[in-house]
């Protein structure tokens, strides 16, 4: 949808030009936007303001696109006038390709009726009956790490693979370890071709056998063929007595799909379990090993919030209850989701032409929204890159503005699995602090934006036992 440009009536006041940086003079921002995009979104609002006007690429093949980070403006795009701003943004184009049309992706009412599905296997008390699977798989990770050789771990993949076997063992049941080494295998190399497609000016067809084609579309074929047979296994069994009640994630969208209108078929329900297992693995595993590498970095904060665990809990399996009973836990968790929000970049289109922060944003204009800009306002936080919990203290929450702190969107599409996010990571977390103090090796860890925050470097720290803190 091509930009259109507007143009003031005869006697009425011009329109202020959205202000933003010149890069250069043929490719405007785009080599910063590729090198380092998070940076260049941040260096543009201290420079330019709330509202912001960036160019990439060469003439002719030139994306224009608008950036706002004020919490009233983030407001406005997300919830207020949702309507407006649509998921027609060339990125939700290339995840729809890669991953089908579920709830990430799908619109209108294909969406209201995929919500309106799915919503109930997400209310609190159903997700909260997944606490034992969090704590099972945290355990088991624990005991591992007691095992090894080396008591230096990188957090990045260890954190990937507990999210990854957690959200595969609620969907998948007792398939969850054959479904792990696929997807950690098939996952990155689809993230990172729909990234790079995304956000070039000329797209090469997916059909023509490319090297970068053909590896995108093997792992894409291994993830669907994984799902598809999953689906068939679990639809079988659901005529059998000892499956009939199966209450892993993947049996319930089953069941969903045999209902007398064929809500969801075959192929419905791959789309949502693979939009499931890819976003529910990787955002919170961001969580989890920022939450952990930042209390490593903090050891004060690490026995504050170690302590708190210690009393509540003492030996015994932490369970859903337990997530209003570990307040400060919760503080460092948001406190790093802040810090390092699982989803960076928001994307939107607008449909008409609005005013956002005193601008007028066009009609077809691709806007984006940044938790990672937000985030760090040094007009909303003070001394906004230190690592302070205290920040979420309900009396300071209350003081905010609702859109402040967004890791999870907002509106009417925010993330339907942010109780299950914050359950899990929150249990989780408390498992392994218990079991072990952490020491940072690595001070500063590097990131990028792709589909979710990537960490460009390790993570690692160093383990020490506690004795006598196992279960």
């Amino acid at each position: 949808m091509p930009v259109t440009e507007s143009h003031p009536q005869p006697g009425s006041a011009p329109e202020r030009a959205i202000p933003g940086p010149a890069g250069l003079p043929v490719l405007g921002s785009m080599l910063d936007l590729r090198r380092d995009s998070l940076s260049t979104f941040l260096g543009a609002q201290r420079a330019h303001g709330d509202v912001v006007r960036l160019e990439a690429g060469p003439p002719g093949l030139r994306s224009v696109f608008h950036a706002v980070f004020a919490p009233e403006g983030v407001q406005q795009i997300l919830a207020s006038q949702a309507a407006n701003f649509r998921k027609d943004h060339p990125l939700y184009e290339e995840v729809r390709q890669a991953f089908g049309n579920g709830l990430l992706t799908s619109q209108d009412a294909d969406y209201l009726r995929q919500r309106r599905l799915v919503q109930p296997l997400f209310t609190k008390r159903r997700v909260d009956g997944y606490a034992s699977a969090v704590t099972t798989e945290a355990a088991t990770l624990a005991d591992r790490w007691r095992t090894a050789d080396d008591t230096t771990v990188d957090l990045v993949p260890e954190m990937n693979r507990l999210a990854l076997r957690t959200v595969s063992r609620i969907l998948f049941g007792l398939d969850a370890e054959a479904a792990v080494d696929t997807i950690h295998r098939c996952a990155p190399v689809i993230n990172a071709y729909v990234v790079r497609r995304a956000y070039v000016p000329v797209k090469i067809p997916r059909e023509w056998p490319t090297p970068g084609n053909l590896r995108a579309r093997a792992a894409t074929d291994e993830m669907n063929a994984l799902c598809d047979r999953i689906v068939a296994d679990r639809r079988a069994a659901r005529g059998t007595a000892g499956d009939a009640d199966g209450e892993d994630l993947l049996s319930l969208l089953a069941a969903a799909g045999n209902d007398e209108d064929g809500s969801l078929d075959a192929t419905e329900v791959r789309e949502q379990v693979l939009i499931f297992l890819l976003a529910g693995h990787e955002t919170t595993a961001t969580s989890l090993a920022f939450t952990l590498h930042l209390l490593a970095r903090h050891p004060e904060e690490q026995t504050r919030v170690r302590d708190e665990i210690d009393r509540v809990l003492a030996h015994r399996t932490p369970t859903a209850a337990d997530l209003d009973r570990l307040p400060y836990l919760t503080q460092a968790l948001k406190e790093s989701m802040r810090l390092y929000p699982a989803a960076p970049v928001i994307s939107r289109r607008a449909v008409a032409a609005t005013e956002i922060g005193g601008f007028r944003i066009p009609a077809g204009a691709d806007v984006v929204v940044a938790p990672w800009v937000t985030h760090r306002s040094p007009d909303l936080w003070a001394d906004p890159e230190r690592f302070d919990p205290r920040r979420f203290a309900p009396e300071r929450e209350a003081e905010r503005h609702r859109y402040a702190w967004f890791p999870f969107g907002g509106g009417p599409r925010a993330c339907i699995g942010q109780h299950f996010s914050m359950l899990e990571s929150v249990l989780a977390l408390a498992v392994l602090l218990r079991a072990y103090e952490l020491e940072a090796v690595d001070e500063e860890v590097p990131v990028s934006a792709g589909i979710t925050l990537q960490a460009t470097g390790p993570a690692r720290v160093r383990l020490r036992p506690r004795t006598g803190a196992g279960e």
